[in-house]
């Protein structure tokens, strides 16, 4: 088990834009979207966590204690051709929500909306810290890594994530799963990532360019 303490110097600005559907929005006051950054930054608090494993391929199987089957077929697809996994949690932390739902009440709509944004941003990017810590020590092992896949892509269902909760040892870093099986605090992240033998392939496509929904406002330009 490896515990991270992330960090956010900055912002994507660019990205918050994109979460709150304002990528077409040219005369948009850019203050607004400064000012919800500085908020996440002063109340997030982001941690991370990841823990490795055997893979079986051929059943789908985490080789956890207990052992974890993975269910789906496009997770299945992903990993099809890994033998480890690493299994991670990141999240930023309760204060921002906190500090969002103050801006609402205190009737700063704007600001409260694009906190979110800069909220989801941060957390991915906290993720992305871990992704790289994953991805050297997997190429030092002469692996191969692919991208990260998280509950709820492709026909991944979100019931896995207590059971991807407990083999990571999730509530060190304060993470934990609703009985709906939602992540809470609300702006967190789980995700597995495979490790293949050097020299394999991924075949399967990320984000945007595997979604078919065209109208998204949060989608990627090309």
């Amino acid at each position: 088990m490896a515990i991270f303490n992330g960090r956010l110097p900055v912002i994507d600005e660019k990205e918050v834009r994109r979460y709150a559907g304002l990528q077409r929005a040219e005369d948009f006051p850019e203050q607004y979207v400064k000012e919800a950054c500085l908020e996440v930054q002063l109340e997030a608090v982001p941690r991370g966590i990841y823990r490795e494993y055997a893979y079986d391929a051929a059943t789908g199987t985490i080789q956890s204690d207990p052992p974890l089957i993975v269910e789906g077929s496009s997770i299945r697809k992903h990993l099809a051709s890994s033998v480890r996994v690493a299994v991670m949690g990141v999240t930023i932390g309760e204060g921002v929500e906190r500090r969002s739902a103050a801006l609402f009440k205190e009737g700063n709509y704007t600001v409260g909306l694009l906190v979110d944004a800069a909220a989801t941003t941060a957390v991915e990017q906290v993720a992305d810290q871990i992704n790289d810590l994953i991805v050297k020590a997997a190429t030092a092992g002469g692996y191969t890594t692919t991208w990260r896949f998280s509950p709820g892509y492709g026909n991944w269902p979100l019931d896995v994530q207590p059971a991807l909760a407990a083999i990571i040892g999730a509530e060190e870093i304060g993470l934990t799963v609703t009985d709906t099986c939602m992540l809470f605090p609300r702006k967190s992240v789980t995700a597995i990532i495979g490790y293949m033998p050097g020299g394999a392939t991924l075949q399967t496509k990320r984000g945007c360019t595997s979604c078919g929904q065209r109208d998204c406002p949060s989608r990627k330009k090309p």
